[in-house]
Order: C-alpha cells, then sequence, then structure tokens
C-alpha cells in the first residue's frame, strides 16, 4: 500500500538531484573548457595565465574576507562621547584659566565627534565596499547589488553614510553658524563637500579616463575637517548655535530621511513577495539598518548638545523613548532577508518589521518636533 508514495517520492529526489546536477555542470562547463585550453598552452603562456589567476584569487579572496561581516559594530558607540556630556551643552563655556594669559575652554559637539567615530568606522576599521573594483566587476559581470549574497555590508555602509551627509549639511546650514545669516565656518563647509563625495569612486575614472581621489579618501580628509571643527570649537573658536529652532529644523529633516527610506521599504514590499528569493530585499533592509545605526548615534549625541533645551521644555522621557526604540531596531538581526506577505508563517516580511520601527521613530521625532514648537 505505501509502494505508490514510496515511489512517488523517489521520483521527487530523482529529479531534485538530477537538477542539481545539471546546474553544476552548467556552473562547471566554463572552466573545464578553460582548463582544457589552458592544457594545451605553452609553458610561458601558462605561467603568466597561472600568475594572473592566482592574483585574481587573492584579490577575491581579500574581497570576502572584507564583505563577509562588518568589524568592530557597535550599536552603543556614541557612550564614548555623550554620558558625560549632559550638564554642559556644545560650544559652552567651562572654564577659564587666569594666567598671564586667559585661555577658555569649551564643550565639544557630541554630534560631530559621532560622526568623526561613524566614518571611522566606515572607511578606516572597514574597507569602503561600494568603491572596491572587484565590487564594480559585479558577480560575472552581474551587479553585486543584484546578487542574494556579498552586498549587505555595502548596504549597511550607504545607509549610515546617508545620515552622516545629511547631519553634515545640517551643521553648515544652521548648527555650526550664528542664526543661520553668518558666514558657514570652513572647515564644516569642507567636510560636508568631501561627505557628498561619490559612493562608487576608485582610484580611477573612465569620463575622462584619468586618475581620481578615492571614496575613502575624500570621506576621510571629511572627517579631518570635522575633528578640526571640534578642536577648534573646544578653543571657543568656533560657534554651534545651540537654540530650540536649531533642533526643530534638525529633526524635522531627520524625519524626512527615515520617511523617504520608509516609503523606499514599502515600494519594496508591494513590488515582490518572493519570501527568501527577493535578492533586493536584503539591499533595502540593510540600507535602511544602517541609516539607524548612524541616527541612534547622531540622536544619542544631540540629547548631549542640546542637554539644556531638551530639560527646560521637559522632553527628556519622550527623548529617552525615542533613543528606546531606535536601540530595540538594532537588535535586528535576520539571518536570510525575507521579503514574503505581511501575514506570511514561513517566510515572513522583514521590510515590514523594519519599516514598522522606522515610523515609530519617526513619529517621535514629530511629537518632539511639535512639543518644541510650543
Amino acid at each position: 500500500m505505501l509502494d505508490p508514495i514510496i515511489a512517488f517520492f523517489e521520483r521527487i529526489f530523482h529529479w531534485i538531484g538530477h537538477g542539481i546536477g545539471l546546474l553544476i555542470a552548467w556552473i562547471l562547463w566554463p572552466f573545464l573548457l578553460l582548463g582544457r585550453w589552458y592544457r594545451r598552452r605553452g609553458f610561458i603562456l601558462r605561467a603568466v595565465i597561472g600568475v594572473l589567476v592566482l592574483g585574481l584569487f587573492v584579490l577575491y579572496g581579500l574581497f570576502f574576507w572584507n564583505a563577509l561581516w562588518i568589524r568592530n559594530f557597535d550599536p552603543d558607540y556614541v557612550t564614548k562621547f555623550q554620558q558625560d556630556r549632559l550638564e554642559t551643552g556644545a560650544g559652552e563655556q567651562t572654564s577659564i584659566e587666569n594666567s598671564s594669559q586667559t585661555t577658555r575652554t569649551c564643550s565639544r559637539s557630541a554630534i560631530v565627534d559621532a560622526l568623526a567615530e561613524l566614518i571611522d568606522f566606515n572607511v578606516n576599521q572597514n574597507r569602503w565596499m561600494s568603491s572596491m573594483v572587484l565590487y564594480k566587476l559585479g558577480f560575472f559581470g552581474i551587479d553585486w547589488d543584484s546578487t542574494p549574497f556579498l552586498d549587505n555590508k555595502a548596504s549597511f555602509q550607504r545607509g549610515a553614510q546617508q545620515a552622516v551627509q545629511r547631519t553634515a549639511i545640517e551643521l553648515v546650514d544652521a548648527l555650526g553658524r550664528v542664526r543661520g545669516t553668518s558666514a558657514a565656518d570652513e572647515d564644516l563647509t569642507r567636510a560636508r563637500g568631501r561627505l557628498q563625495y561619490d559612493e562608487y569612486t576608485w582610484y580611477f575614472t573612465l569620463s575622462p579616463p584619468s586618475p581620481i581621489l578615492p571614496t575613502p579618501d575624500a570621506y576621510r580628509e571629511g572627517r579631518e575637517r570635522l575633528l578640526k571643527f571640534n578642536d577648534r570649537l573646544e578653543n571657543c573658536n568656533a560657534v554651534f548655535d545651540v537654540r530650540a529652532d536649531n533642533l526643530i529644523r534638525f529633526l524635522d529633516r531627520i524625519a524626512s530621511d527615515i520617511g523617504s527610506t520608509s516609503a523606499a521599504l514599502r515600494d519594496r514590499s508591494d513590488a515582490s513577495n518572493a519570501g527568501w528569493f527577493d535578492t533586493r530585499a536584503d539591499n533595502q533592509f540593510w540600507y535602511a539598518y544602517g541609516q539607524l545605526y548612524a541616527y541612534y548615534g547622531v540622536l544619542k549625541a544631540a540629547h548631549a548638545d542640546f542637554a539644556d533645551i531638551i530639560e527646560s521644555r521637559q522632553l527628556t522621557d519622550v527623548w529617552d523613548t525615542m533613543e528606546e526604540q531606535l536601540r530595540a531596531t538594532l537588535e535586528l538581526d535576520p539571518v536570510i532577508v525575507s521579503n514574503g506577505r505581511e501575514d506570511g508563517w514561513i517566510m515572513p516580511s522583514h521590510l515590514t518589521t523594519v519599516g514598522f520601527y522606522l515610523l515609530r521613530v519617526r513619529s517621535n521625532l514629530v511629537e518632539l518636533r511639535s512639543i518644541l514648537d510650543r
């Protein structure tokens, strides 16, 4: 009685095995063909080709090593420079030393230090993936962003960099000048320009063909300018304009940025219900995750820089709730990002999950802005 059922499953497994065999043969066929061609060549040509192939294997090995995981990932990175500043806002004078010459000391900006830490994390502690030549070459001509593997780190880095770029713009346009009417700070302006640099630039460009500054070096220069500004601020030779209207504007910009990412997640979720087989879903998820990772640090730092305003307007509880929700988002860590149906139980929708967290944070930002604007 069970024989037909057993025979049915035997046929199923036979055809699955046959299909896997055909797939492996299709993948290996070009390499077998090249191997036969290689064995027929002369010694010198084989030696040259062997060296080139070995070099390519080494390069790809380094690429895989850098792409597989994010080094020094630490959601609480901002505590390095935030906890001891809740008593004094950014740019506030902290001491005067009287001697033959008066020396003033002011508070550094935790926001600026947070940006410097994020840039260091992205391009010094990790390789900037998007501009690596093997990332640009892709997987047998297929863009890595269109594959289901080795693109998550690049998406995470681009999401974090988006938050850095947005914050750098606000530093130039509002926070680093007096009421927006004074001249823009030179160091912040230079930093903003470098941090807006194209994310995919390698050492050489084809339009026109010429050497060019690679993306990581541009970001490192932007980081140096940020630190230079903060050093001047610490010596009371720069401006950080801590006012409620500047904080309102800053929260508005972050809320808009997060809202754009939420809309992109929604569009991707609507476009596909392929679950684990949606090769673009992981890009959207890790981009949003990187953006939230960066904004968590930036907003924790803003708590320190705008400590007086947050306390005087009785925003501490709402602000702490927002930080807690941001921190909870960073606990998400799916092994495989799935973009299934929202009510699916086998292949859930991780895009909807992270999108929900994004909207909660955005709602908190809107509430904070509303209280400040009263």
